[in-house]
Protein backbone atom coordinates (compact mmCIF):
# COMPACT_ATOMS: atom_id res chain seq x y z
CA UNK A 1 0.00 0.00 0.00
CA UNK A 2 1.83 3.00 -1.10
CA UNK A 3 2.06 5.71 1.70
CA UNK A 4 2.40 8.94 0.87
CA UNK A 5 2.04 10.48 4.43
CA UNK A 6 5.95 10.80 5.17
CA UNK A 7 5.25 14.84 6.22
CA UNK A 8 3.39 13.42 9.56
CA UNK A 9 6.30 10.18 10.21
CA UNK A 10 8.35 7.90 8.29
CA UNK A 11 9.38 4.46 8.70
CA UNK A 12 12.63 3.79 10.63
CA UNK A 13 15.51 4.34 8.60
CA UNK A 14 18.05 0.75 8.46
CA UNK A 15 21.07 3.33 9.71
CA UNK A 16 18.62 3.80 12.93
CA UNK A 17 17.19 0.38 13.17
CA UNK A 18 20.89 -0.71 13.04
CA UNK A 19 22.42 2.09 15.54
CA UNK A 20 19.48 1.31 18.09
CA UNK A 21 20.04 -2.36 18.40
CA UNK A 22 23.54 -1.81 19.12
CA UNK A 23 23.19 0.91 21.65
CA UNK A 24 20.29 -1.32 23.35
CA UNK A 25 23.46 -3.49 23.73
CA UNK A 26 26.37 -0.76 24.76
CA UNK A 27 24.60 2.24 26.09
CA UNK A 28 22.08 0.74 28.89
CA UNK A 29 23.93 1.93 31.99
CA UNK A 30 23.89 5.30 33.11
CA UNK A 31 26.37 8.25 31.63
CA UNK A 32 26.43 9.90 34.76
CA UNK A 33 28.45 7.32 36.46
CA UNK A 34 31.99 6.74 36.75
CA UNK A 35 32.12 3.18 36.63
CA UNK A 36 33.29 1.28 33.01
CA UNK A 37 29.58 0.98 31.63
CA UNK A 38 28.60 4.70 32.89
CA UNK A 39 32.05 6.10 30.72
CA UNK A 40 30.83 3.76 27.71
CA UNK A 41 27.29 4.71 27.86
CA UNK A 42 28.61 8.64 27.97
CA UNK A 43 30.87 8.18 25.03
CA UNK A 44 27.72 7.17 22.85
CA UNK A 45 25.69 9.70 24.02
CA UNK A 46 28.55 12.08 23.56
CA UNK A 47 28.87 10.94 19.74
CA UNK A 48 25.54 11.01 19.07
CA UNK A 49 25.12 14.55 20.36
CA UNK A 50 28.37 15.41 18.19
CA UNK A 51 26.72 13.84 15.23
CA UNK A 52 23.49 15.50 16.00
CA UNK A 53 25.05 19.35 16.26
CA UNK A 54 27.31 19.02 13.26
CA UNK A 55 24.31 18.29 11.43
CA UNK A 56 22.42 20.76 12.61
CA UNK A 57 24.89 23.64 12.54
CA UNK A 58 25.70 24.33 16.09
CA UNK A 59 28.15 23.25 19.28
CA UNK A 60 27.34 19.95 20.70
CA UNK A 61 27.26 21.35 23.93
CA UNK A 62 24.46 23.85 22.74
CA UNK A 63 22.64 20.98 21.95
CA UNK A 64 20.35 18.46 23.91
CA UNK A 65 17.96 15.39 23.36
CA UNK A 66 14.41 15.98 24.83
CA UNK A 67 11.59 13.31 24.74
CA UNK A 68 9.93 14.10 21.76
CA UNK A 69 9.72 17.57 18.99
CA UNK A 70 6.97 19.09 20.94
CA UNK A 71 8.99 18.57 24.10
CA UNK A 72 11.68 20.79 22.39
CA UNK A 73 9.41 23.61 21.43
CA UNK A 74 7.49 23.48 24.28
CA UNK A 75 10.98 24.00 26.37
CA UNK A 76 12.94 26.03 23.97
CA UNK A 77 9.83 29.03 23.83
CA UNK A 78 9.06 28.81 27.95
CA UNK A 79 12.76 28.70 28.28
CA UNK A 80 13.56 31.96 26.27
CA UNK A 81 10.30 33.23 27.63
CA UNK A 82 11.96 32.90 31.18
CA UNK A 83 14.99 33.74 30.89
CA UNK A 84 14.32 37.38 28.64
CA UNK A 85 11.47 37.76 31.55
CA UNK A 86 12.91 41.53 31.41
CA UNK A 87 12.83 42.48 27.70
CA UNK A 88 9.46 41.97 27.44
CA UNK A 89 6.20 38.91 28.36
CA UNK A 90 5.68 39.60 23.89
CA UNK A 91 6.05 36.26 21.68
CA UNK A 92 5.46 36.99 17.73
CA UNK A 93 4.47 33.72 15.86
CA UNK A 94 3.57 32.94 12.18
CA UNK A 95 0.27 32.50 11.56
CA UNK A 96 0.95 28.62 10.30
CA UNK A 97 3.38 27.70 12.90
CA UNK A 98 2.89 23.47 14.22
CA UNK A 99 0.41 23.36 16.53
CA UNK A 100 2.76 22.67 19.07
CA UNK A 101 3.82 26.21 18.72
CA UNK A 102 1.01 27.55 18.87
CA UNK A 103 -0.40 25.89 21.54
CA UNK A 104 3.19 27.28 23.52
CA UNK A 105 1.75 30.74 22.83
CA UNK A 106 -1.45 30.06 24.15
CA UNK A 107 -0.27 28.90 27.54
CA UNK A 108 1.51 32.37 27.50
CA UNK A 109 -1.15 33.99 26.92
CA UNK A 110 -2.99 32.83 29.59
CA UNK A 111 -0.20 33.59 31.99
CA UNK A 112 -0.19 37.17 31.11
CA UNK A 113 1.83 37.74 28.15
CA UNK A 114 0.98 38.54 24.91
CA UNK A 115 1.12 37.43 21.24
CA UNK A 116 1.36 38.76 18.01
CA UNK A 117 0.42 36.45 15.30
CA UNK A 118 2.43 37.05 11.79
CA UNK A 119 0.26 37.27 8.61
CA UNK A 120 1.27 34.83 5.77
CA UNK A 121 0.31 35.38 1.96
CA UNK A 122 -1.71 33.27 0.04
CA UNK A 123 1.27 31.03 -0.71
CA UNK A 124 1.74 30.62 3.25
CA UNK A 125 4.74 32.63 3.03
CA UNK A 126 5.68 35.08 5.49
CA UNK A 127 7.75 38.30 4.93
CA UNK A 128 10.33 40.17 6.75
CA UNK A 129 8.61 43.39 6.83
CA UNK A 130 5.66 41.32 8.47
CA UNK A 131 7.82 40.58 11.17
CA UNK A 132 9.53 43.80 11.51
CA UNK A 133 6.53 45.48 11.76
CA UNK A 134 5.59 42.98 14.52
CA UNK A 135 8.33 43.82 16.77
CA UNK A 136 8.02 47.14 15.76
CA UNK A 137 4.46 47.17 17.73
CA UNK A 138 5.91 44.49 20.35
CA UNK A 139 8.36 47.07 21.07
CA UNK A 140 5.85 49.87 21.82
CA UNK A 141 3.90 47.80 24.39
CA UNK A 142 6.35 45.99 26.48
CA UNK A 143 9.11 44.62 24.67
CA UNK A 144 9.51 41.40 22.62
CA UNK A 145 10.97 38.30 24.69
CA UNK A 146 10.91 35.84 21.08
CA UNK A 147 9.75 35.30 17.55
CA UNK A 148 9.22 32.02 16.09
CA UNK A 149 9.47 30.79 12.88
CA UNK A 150 9.49 27.44 11.30
CA UNK A 151 11.37 26.84 8.29
CA UNK A 152 9.21 24.84 6.51
CA UNK A 153 5.39 24.36 6.84
CA UNK A 154 3.77 20.85 8.14
CA UNK A 155 1.04 21.20 5.50
CA UNK A 156 1.76 22.95 2.41
CA UNK A 157 5.95 22.20 2.52
CA UNK A 158 6.52 25.97 2.01
CA UNK A 159 10.06 26.81 3.10
CA UNK A 160 10.18 30.18 5.03
CA UNK A 161 12.69 32.98 4.12
CA UNK A 162 14.09 32.58 8.23
CA UNK A 163 17.85 34.17 7.04
CA UNK A 164 15.69 37.10 6.34
CA UNK A 165 13.44 37.09 9.50
CA UNK A 166 16.84 36.19 11.19
CA UNK A 167 18.14 39.69 10.03
CA UNK A 168 15.33 41.15 11.19
CA UNK A 169 15.13 40.13 14.58
CA UNK A 170 18.97 40.04 15.27
CA UNK A 171 18.56 44.16 14.64
CA UNK A 172 15.74 44.25 17.06
CA UNK A 173 17.54 42.38 19.39
CA UNK A 174 15.43 39.55 19.84
CA UNK A 175 16.18 35.79 19.44
CA UNK A 176 14.48 33.83 16.99
CA UNK A 177 13.40 29.83 17.69
CA UNK A 178 13.21 27.98 14.23
CA UNK A 179 11.00 24.81 14.35
CA UNK A 180 12.79 22.85 11.53
CA UNK A 181 10.80 19.58 12.30
CA UNK A 182 10.30 19.31 8.38
CA UNK A 183 13.46 20.59 6.62
CA UNK A 184 16.14 18.85 8.73
CA UNK A 185 16.44 15.90 6.78
CA UNK A 186 16.95 17.71 3.66
CA UNK A 187 19.56 20.53 5.38
CA UNK A 188 20.76 23.26 7.80
CA UNK A 189 18.86 25.48 8.43
CA UNK A 190 19.53 28.90 7.12
CA UNK A 191 21.77 30.89 9.16
CA UNK A 192 20.67 33.15 12.32
CA UNK A 193 18.64 31.38 14.17
CA UNK A 194 19.07 31.37 17.84
CA UNK A 195 17.40 28.19 18.82
CA UNK A 196 16.68 25.26 17.12
CA UNK A 197 13.58 22.33 17.61
CA UNK A 198 13.56 19.55 15.46
CA UNK A 199 11.95 15.74 15.48
CA UNK A 200 13.62 12.29 15.32
CA UNK A 201 10.76 10.56 13.58
CA UNK A 202 10.26 13.20 11.15
CA UNK A 203 13.51 11.83 9.20
CA UNK A 204 13.18 8.16 9.88
CA UNK A 205 14.99 8.45 13.86
CA UNK A 206 13.04 6.53 16.28
CA UNK A 207 10.06 8.33 17.89
CA UNK A 208 9.88 10.12 21.28
CA UNK A 209 13.64 11.81 20.35
CA UNK A 210 13.86 15.53 19.39
CA UNK A 211 16.38 18.12 19.75
CA UNK A 212 16.83 21.55 20.86
CA UNK A 213 19.24 23.73 20.68
CA UNK A 214 19.92 27.04 21.99
CA UNK A 215 22.95 29.19 20.99
CA UNK A 216 25.63 30.46 23.14
CA UNK A 217 24.57 33.99 24.79
CA UNK A 218 20.89 33.15 24.64
CA UNK A 219 19.37 34.05 27.83
CA UNK A 220 17.54 30.86 28.73
CA UNK A 221 15.84 29.83 31.97
CA UNK A 222 14.65 26.07 31.63
CA UNK A 223 11.41 25.36 33.15
CA UNK A 224 11.11 23.57 36.08
CA UNK A 225 11.76 21.28 37.57
CA UNK A 226 14.60 20.66 36.33
CA UNK A 227 17.50 18.42 37.20
CA UNK A 228 21.24 17.86 36.26
CA UNK A 229 20.42 16.11 32.81
CA UNK A 230 21.38 17.48 29.32
CA UNK A 231 22.16 20.63 30.88
CA UNK A 232 18.89 21.09 32.87
CA UNK A 233 16.72 21.15 29.81
CA UNK A 234 15.88 17.79 29.42
CA UNK A 235 14.91 16.49 32.84
CA UNK A 236 15.15 12.67 33.46
CA UNK A 237 17.24 9.61 32.40
CA UNK A 238 18.54 10.10 28.90
CA UNK A 239 17.05 7.68 26.15
CA UNK A 240 20.87 6.74 24.83
CA UNK A 241 20.21 4.13 22.20
CA UNK A 242 17.29 6.24 20.77
CA UNK A 243 19.67 9.40 20.64
CA UNK A 244 22.15 7.39 19.13
CA UNK A 245 19.87 6.05 16.18
CA UNK A 246 18.52 9.30 15.62
CA UNK A 247 22.01 11.17 15.42
CA UNK A 248 22.82 8.04 12.89
CA UNK A 249 19.64 8.21 10.76
CA UNK A 250 20.07 12.22 10.59
CA UNK A 251 23.55 12.13 9.44
CA UNK A 252 21.82 8.99 6.51
CA UNK A 253 19.51 10.84 5.29
CA UNK A 254 21.51 14.77 5.13
CA UNK A 255 24.27 12.28 3.04
CA UNK A 256 21.41 11.07 0.54
CA UNK A 257 19.20 14.46 0.63
CA UNK A 258 20.42 16.00 -2.76
CA UNK A 259 19.64 12.71 -4.51
CA UNK A 260 16.56 11.82 -3.04
CA UNK A 261 15.40 15.65 -3.40
CA UNK A 262 16.39 15.20 -7.65
CA UNK A 263 14.26 12.22 -7.49
CA UNK A 264 11.08 13.80 -5.48
CA UNK A 265 10.90 16.85 -7.33
CA UNK A 266 9.33 15.58 -10.84
CA UNK A 267 7.49 13.46 -9.62
CA UNK A 268 5.83 16.07 -7.47
CA UNK A 269 5.89 18.41 -10.15
CA UNK A 270 3.62 15.36 -12.06
CA UNK A 271 1.30 15.54 -9.20
CA UNK A 272 0.81 19.17 -9.03
CA UNK A 273 0.34 19.50 -13.14
CA UNK A 274 -1.85 16.20 -13.21
CA UNK A 275 -3.90 17.21 -10.37
CA UNK A 276 -5.05 20.59 -12.09
CA UNK A 277 -5.58 19.02 -15.10
CA UNK A 278 -7.26 15.79 -14.45
CA UNK A 279 -9.99 17.59 -11.71
CA UNK A 280 -12.22 20.41 -12.46
CA UNK A 281 -12.59 22.83 -9.66
CA UNK A 282 -9.06 21.77 -7.83
CA UNK A 283 -6.36 24.22 -5.82
CA UNK A 284 -3.35 23.20 -5.50
CA UNK A 285 -2.10 25.48 -2.37
CA UNK A 286 1.33 26.27 -1.08
CA UNK A 287 4.27 28.11 -2.79
CA UNK A 288 5.21 26.73 -6.13
CA UNK A 289 8.78 27.81 -5.92
CA UNK A 290 9.90 27.86 -1.97
CA UNK A 291 8.99 24.71 -1.46
CA UNK A 292 10.06 21.22 0.24
CA UNK A 293 10.80 18.75 -2.56
CA UNK A 294 8.34 15.73 -1.70
CA UNK A 295 5.11 17.88 -0.34
CA UNK A 296 2.29 19.01 -2.88
CA UNK A 297 -1.26 20.07 -0.72
CA UNK A 298 -4.56 20.73 -3.25
CA UNK A 299 -8.08 21.11 -2.04
CA UNK A 300 -11.29 20.09 -4.31
CA UNK A 301 -14.37 22.17 -4.74
CA UNK A 302 -17.53 20.52 -3.26
CA UNK A 303 -16.00 17.52 -1.25
CA UNK A 304 -16.11 16.10 2.06
CA UNK A 305 -12.49 15.60 3.13
CA UNK A 306 -13.27 12.44 4.90
CA UNK A 307 -14.70 10.89 2.63
CA UNK A 308 -12.10 11.52 0.08
CA UNK A 309 -9.67 9.81 2.48
CA UNK A 310 -11.55 6.92 2.74
CA UNK A 311 -11.97 6.40 -0.65
CA UNK A 312 -8.33 6.83 -1.32
CA UNK A 313 -7.88 4.38 1.57
CA UNK A 314 -10.11 1.87 -0.52
CA UNK A 315 -7.83 2.82 -3.19
CA UNK A 316 -4.68 1.60 -1.66
CA UNK A 317 -2.86 5.23 -0.74
CA UNK A 318 -2.44 6.55 2.98
CA UNK A 319 -3.01 10.31 2.86
CA UNK A 320 -3.34 13.23 4.97
CA UNK A 321 -6.04 16.16 4.75
CA UNK A 322 -6.31 19.49 6.59
CA UNK A 323 -10.01 19.73 6.05
CA UNK A 324 -12.51 20.53 9.12
CA UNK A 325 -14.47 17.34 8.10
CA UNK A 326 -11.72 14.81 9.01
CA UNK A 327 -10.75 16.63 12.43
CA UNK A 328 -12.40 15.83 15.62
CA UNK A 329 -12.80 19.56 15.95
CA UNK A 330 -14.89 20.13 13.07
CA UNK A 331 -12.61 22.96 12.71
CA UNK A 332 -10.48 23.86 8.98
CA UNK A 333 -6.81 24.08 9.34
CA UNK A 334 -5.45 26.92 11.08
CA UNK A 335 -3.18 26.96 8.05
CA UNK A 336 -5.18 26.69 5.56
CA UNK A 337 -7.00 29.72 7.39
CA UNK A 338 -4.28 31.73 7.88
CA UNK A 339 -3.56 31.54 3.82
CA UNK A 340 -7.25 32.22 2.88
CA UNK A 341 -6.85 29.24 0.71
CA UNK A 342 -10.13 26.32 0.35
CA UNK A 343 -9.99 23.89 2.84
CA UNK A 344 -12.77 21.26 2.19
CA UNK A 345 -11.52 18.32 0.00
CA UNK A 346 -8.02 18.83 1.02
CA UNK A 347 -5.49 16.32 0.63
CA UNK A 348 -1.61 16.43 1.07
CA UNK A 349 0.32 14.11 -0.34
CA UNK A 350 4.06 13.21 1.16
CA UNK A 351 6.32 11.02 -0.56
CA UNK A 352 8.68 9.09 1.17
CA UNK A 353 12.06 9.31 0.91
CA UNK A 354 13.29 5.75 0.88
CA UNK A 355 14.23 4.69 -2.28
CA UNK A 356 11.58 2.27 -4.19
CA UNK A 357 11.05 0.88 -7.94
CA UNK A 358 7.36 1.46 -7.38
CA UNK A 359 6.60 5.18 -6.07
CA UNK A 360 6.95 6.74 -9.56
CA UNK A 361 4.28 3.49 -10.71
CA UNK A 362 2.27 4.31 -7.16
CA UNK A 363 2.59 8.44 -8.37
CA UNK A 364 0.82 7.66 -12.14
CA UNK A 365 -1.92 5.07 -10.69
CA UNK A 366 -2.67 7.95 -7.74
CA UNK A 367 -3.13 10.29 -10.94
CA UNK A 368 -5.30 8.08 -12.62
CA UNK A 369 -7.61 6.95 -9.53
CA UNK A 370 -7.99 10.51 -7.75
CA UNK A 371 -10.38 11.84 -10.38
CA UNK A 372 -12.72 9.12 -10.32
CA UNK A 373 -12.47 8.99 -6.20
CA UNK A 374 -13.50 12.71 -6.27
CA UNK A 375 -16.18 12.60 -8.33
CA UNK A 376 -17.55 9.87 -6.62
CA UNK A 377 -17.15 11.87 -3.18
CA UNK A 378 -18.76 14.89 -5.21
CA UNK A 379 -21.45 12.52 -6.05
CA UNK A 380 -22.63 11.73 -2.64
CA UNK A 381 -23.51 15.45 -2.03
CA UNK A 382 -24.83 16.28 -5.36
CA UNK A 383 -22.36 18.69 -6.02
CA UNK A 384 -23.07 21.53 -8.65
CA UNK A 385 -21.87 20.33 -11.85
CA UNK A 386 -20.58 17.17 -11.26
CA UNK A 387 -23.03 14.81 -13.33
CA UNK A 388 -21.94 17.12 -16.46
CA UNK A 389 -18.76 15.57 -15.51
CA UNK A 390 -19.46 12.10 -16.22
CA UNK A 391 -21.95 13.39 -18.96
CA UNK A 392 -24.62 11.97 -17.71
CA UNK A 393 -27.62 12.53 -18.05
CA UNK A 394 -30.49 14.64 -15.29
CA UNK A 395 -32.90 13.01 -13.66
CA UNK A 396 -35.69 13.39 -15.48
CA UNK A 397 -33.70 11.51 -18.26
CA UNK A 398 -32.87 14.53 -20.63
CA UNK A 399 -29.14 15.60 -21.50
CA UNK A 400 -27.43 17.90 -19.24
CA UNK A 401 -26.32 21.38 -20.40
CA UNK A 402 -22.70 22.64 -19.62
CA UNK A 403 -22.40 23.32 -16.19
CA UNK A 404 -26.22 22.16 -14.70
CA UNK A 405 -26.46 20.23 -12.03
CA UNK A 406 -29.75 18.08 -10.74
CA UNK A 407 -30.77 19.43 -7.29
CA UNK A 408 -32.57 16.85 -5.83
CA UNK A 409 -30.99 16.53 -2.45
CA UNK A 410 -29.04 13.12 -1.65
CA UNK A 411 -30.29 10.43 0.21
CA UNK A 412 -34.23 12.06 0.56
CA UNK A 413 -33.07 15.37 1.95
CA UNK A 414 -34.62 18.20 1.35
CA UNK A 415 -32.47 21.11 -0.10
CA UNK A 416 -31.91 23.89 1.71
CA UNK A 417 -34.90 26.59 1.81
CA UNK A 418 -34.35 29.86 0.01
CA UNK A 419 -36.00 32.81 0.66
CA UNK A 420 -36.32 35.55 -2.01
CA UNK A 421 -35.89 39.33 -0.43
CA UNK A 422 -35.61 40.99 -3.33
CA UNK A 423 -35.24 41.15 -6.68
CA UNK A 424 -31.26 41.26 -6.47
CA UNK A 425 -30.83 39.66 -2.96
CA UNK A 426 -31.78 35.91 -2.10
CA UNK A 427 -31.01 34.32 0.82
CA UNK A 428 -29.70 30.48 1.22
CA UNK A 429 -30.67 28.96 4.44
CA UNK A 430 -27.55 26.21 4.95
CA UNK A 431 -27.70 26.43 9.08
CA UNK A 432 -27.16 23.01 10.34
CA UNK A 433 -24.56 21.84 7.54
CA UNK A 434 -21.20 20.96 7.29
CA UNK A 435 -18.59 21.21 5.17
CA UNK A 436 -18.94 21.19 2.17
CA UNK A 437 -22.80 21.97 1.89
CA UNK A 438 -22.62 25.71 2.36
CA UNK A 439 -20.53 26.73 0.05
CA UNK A 440 -22.31 23.78 -2.74
CA UNK A 441 -26.02 25.84 -1.55
CA UNK A 442 -24.23 28.88 -2.54
CA UNK A 443 -22.85 27.74 -5.73
CA UNK A 444 -26.46 26.13 -6.52
CA UNK A 445 -28.33 29.39 -6.20
CA UNK A 446 -26.21 31.87 -7.51
CA UNK A 447 -28.11 31.88 -11.06
CA UNK A 448 -31.22 32.88 -9.02
CA UNK A 449 -29.44 36.19 -8.61
CA UNK A 450 -28.82 38.41 -11.48
CA UNK A 451 -25.43 39.92 -12.14
CA UNK A 452 -24.93 42.82 -9.24
CA UNK A 453 -27.49 40.93 -7.20
CA UNK A 454 -26.41 39.34 -3.85
CA UNK A 455 -26.15 36.24 -2.74
CA UNK A 456 -26.74 36.13 1.16
CA UNK A 457 -25.35 32.58 2.75
CA UNK A 458 -26.54 31.70 5.73
CA UNK A 459 -24.12 28.59 7.50
CA UNK A 460 -22.85 28.16 11.35
CA UNK A 461 -20.05 25.77 10.24
CA UNK A 462 -16.87 27.22 11.07
CA UNK A 463 -15.34 26.01 7.86
CA UNK A 464 -17.69 28.80 5.75
CA UNK A 465 -15.49 31.17 7.00
CA UNK A 466 -12.58 29.51 5.44
CA UNK A 467 -14.37 28.34 2.12
CA UNK A 468 -16.78 30.94 1.27
CA UNK A 469 -14.30 33.93 0.42
CA UNK A 470 -12.01 31.01 -1.00
CA UNK A 471 -14.70 29.84 -3.68
CA UNK A 472 -15.51 33.46 -4.50
CA UNK A 473 -11.83 33.77 -4.85
CA UNK A 474 -11.99 30.81 -7.21
CA UNK A 475 -14.76 31.79 -9.51
CA UNK A 476 -14.48 35.74 -9.83
CA UNK A 477 -17.05 36.81 -7.41
CA UNK A 478 -16.79 39.46 -4.69
CA UNK A 479 -17.22 38.30 -1.52
CA UNK A 480 -18.20 40.69 0.98
CA UNK A 481 -18.06 39.76 4.28
CA UNK A 482 -19.41 38.08 7.22
CA UNK A 483 -21.82 39.23 10.07
CA UNK A 484 -22.74 36.63 12.40
CA UNK A 485 -23.53 33.46 10.23
CA UNK A 486 -24.67 35.76 7.10
CA UNK A 487 -22.21 35.54 4.80
CA UNK A 488 -22.73 38.14 1.67
CA UNK A 489 -21.63 37.41 -1.83
CA UNK A 490 -21.99 39.78 -5.43
CA UNK A 491 -22.27 37.64 -8.56
CA UNK A 492 -20.41 39.27 -10.97
CA UNK A 493 -20.39 37.13 -13.64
Amino acid sequence: MPYFDAASSVPLHPVARQALTAALDEGWADPSRLHREGRRARLLLDAARETAAEAVGCRPDELVFTPSGTAALHTGIAGVLAGRRRAGRGLAVSAVEHSAVLHAAAAHREGGGSVTEVPVDRTGRVSASAYEAALRDGAANGGTALACLQSANHETGTVQPVAEVAGVCAEAGVPLLVDAAQSLAWGRPEEGWSVLAGSAHKWGGPPGVGLLAVRKGVRFAAPPPSDERERGRSPGFENIPAAVAAAASLRAVRAEADAVAARLRPLIERVRAGVQRSVPDVEVVGDPVHRLPHVVTFSCLYVDGEALLHVLDRAGFSVSSGSSCTSSTLTPSHVLRAMGVLSEGNIRLSLPPAPGESVEADVERFLQVLPDAVREVREQVNAPGVTAERGTAGQDGRPREEGTEDRTARDGEQPAPVREESGRELTVNALGTLCPMPVIELARHLDDVPVGGVIVVLADDEAARVDIPAWCEMRGQEYLGVQGDRFRVRRLS
